[in-house]
């Protein structure tokens, strides 16, 4: 019988002090932000450890204090073209704490004077304002209520010290995570007719960083924590797997990178006066290349992700709209970019992920307006030529969404006969419906380029775009997928 990883680790930063409040308990916190601060105390470099807390009323704070804080974090992935697998105990995690349950615990720490920094992630719905939440409200039911109440009793306890404000560094996804949590707390500042003071010292001594964070976690081994228990020696209840990869681009000021050094460590970490190019470099090259490649891959015959990458035709496809059609488009130094780019087909390539293309190709058609018509607008105004492999992508697009109703919901076919599910807005499938059983592949092109309301522009508008895509898309539904990505 083996023991608990309590009863076999030693618990080396989780004594230090609780710099750190944590909202969220859940494995991508555990596997990223948690596993940078014990990177950053072990070299040295910080000293302090993380409370967990729970941001809703379940969750998994007391599986972490039956192991007094302590989990084993697996990373794995491809390292210039090699396996990797690393091993991280986790020690920097003093305790958890639940809120619901001890209430009383949860406000002395708005109490701390060793208190420094606030990470969250409680979902992109967390972020959000709730009609109806009060001062009096123990618990307000939204996150940022929360957080104003928390504040508001630091801001009391300290007499209103300006040395005790707070860095905010929310992970959610969304956009301008820390400026949108900023702007709701405010809104409950105003409703609840707190002190100008209050809200000054606010203002003035917290700051609420906008983030990007980029690390496929895979959550606990469920296959493999056997093997993995008989490896270590001892049992982990709260094992947790993630890829290699990671990133955290903080845009803050200077005095914040002092306070918290993460970004000296071999953990990927940027502080910047401007997250937007980074956005936009991962947006376009991880998503987009996602986006631009799953949905023919799953016409030819893929269902992962890894199983694309291996095929030469689609990885010299999406090498080739990469390095040539996107990355162009991004005022980031190219080589920056094209070292970014070859992380990212070693993630696509990762052999412990299973990434299934139908999961990938959910809302397809607002994904490549978000992810893959910037690229292909810039490119074409910069070079006053159409890029072609992104056009084909579109043509892809549209031959994936010839689809029709049944009983369990929109179904399309598959180049080797195979009906697949398609999932997107009700209107939209409906339209793709209409449109491929009523159109000639001309006017189909033509109607689908011209729907603002798909696309958030006329697609008609741009030079050529149309005669492209209804050549690749022509040839695709005559020839297939493959024959067609021969021709590019």
């Amino acid at each position: 019988m083996l023991k608990n990883i309590k009863d076999v680790v030693e618990k080396k930063y989780g004594n230090k002090k609780e710099m750190i409040l944590q909202y969220g308990e859940g494995n991508f916190l555990r596997a990223f932000c948690d596993w940078m601060v014990e990177e950053a105390n072990e070299e040295g470099l910080f000293e302090g450890s993380i409370v967990l807390v729970q941001p809703i009323s379940f969750g998994m704070v007391d599986k972490i204090n039956e192991q007094e804080g302590l989990y084993t974090l697996i990373m794995r992935g491809l390292e210039n073209g090699e396996k990797v697998e690393r091993t991280k105990v986790i020690t920097s995690v003093s305790r958890g704490l639940n809120p619901f349950e001890d209430y009383e615990g949860y406000m002395k720490l708005a109490e701390s004077e060793d208190l420094k920094i606030v990470i969250s992630n409680t979902t992109e719905a967390g972020i959000s304002y709730v009609a109806g939440d009060v001062l009096e409200d123990q618990l307000p039911k939204a996150f940022p209520a929360k957080v104003l109440k928390f504040l508001y009793h630091r801001y009391n306890h300290f007499q209103g010290d300006k040395e005790r404000g707070l860095l905010f560094l929310p992970v959610e996804l969304i956009d301008n995570n820390g400026p949108e949590l900023r702007r709701i707390v405010l809104q409950y500042a105003k409703e609840w007719n707190l002190p100008e003071e209050f809200i000054q010292w606010m203002e003035e001594t917290c700051y609420f960083a906008n983030t990007l964070v980029d690390r496929i976690v895979t959550g606990y081994p469920r296959d493999e924590v056997k093997e993995y228990h008989e490896k270590f020696g001892y049992e982990d209840n709260l094992l947790v797997t993630s890829e290699v990869f990671n990133l955290w681009v903080i845009e803050a000021p200077k005095k914040y990178e002092s306070l918290f050094p993460i970004h000296k460590t071999k953990a990927n970490v940027i502080f910047t006066d401007d997250v937007r190019p980074y956005k936009k470099r991962k947006v376009r090259i991880l998503n987009g290349g996602h986006t631009s490649t799953v949905l023919a891959a799953y016409l030819a015959g893929h269902d992962f992700v890894g199983q694309f990458i291996e095929d030469e035709t689609f990885n010299g496809f999406l090498r080739s709209l990469i390095f040539e059609e996107i990355i162009p488009t991004i005022d980031l130094p190219k080589e920056e970019l094209k070292e970014f780019a070859e992380a990212v087909f070693e993630r696509f390539g990762n052999p412990y992920i299973k990434h299934r293309l139908l999961d990938i190709s959910l809302n397809s058609v607002s994904k490549f307006t978000a992810r893959c018509l910037p690229s292909l607008l810039d490119f074409e105004k910069e070079n006053g030529k159409l890029p072609e492999r992104m056009v084909f992508s579109l043509a892809a697009l549209l031959k994936f969404y010839q689809v029709e109703k049944k009983e369990e919901g929109y179904v399309g076919v598959r180049e080797n006969g195979e009906a697949y599910p398609v999932k997107d807005d009700e209107d939209k499938l409906a339209y793709f419906e209409k449109a491929w059983k009523e159109m000639a592949l001309p006017d189909l092109v033509k109607d689908v380029l011209g729907k603002e309301d798909l696309w958030q522009r006329n697609l008609l508008e741009v030079p050529g775009l149309y005669e492209a895509t209804l050549k690749h898309l022509e040839k695709i539904t005559r020839d297939g997928v493959i024959s067609t990505l021969k021709t590019l």
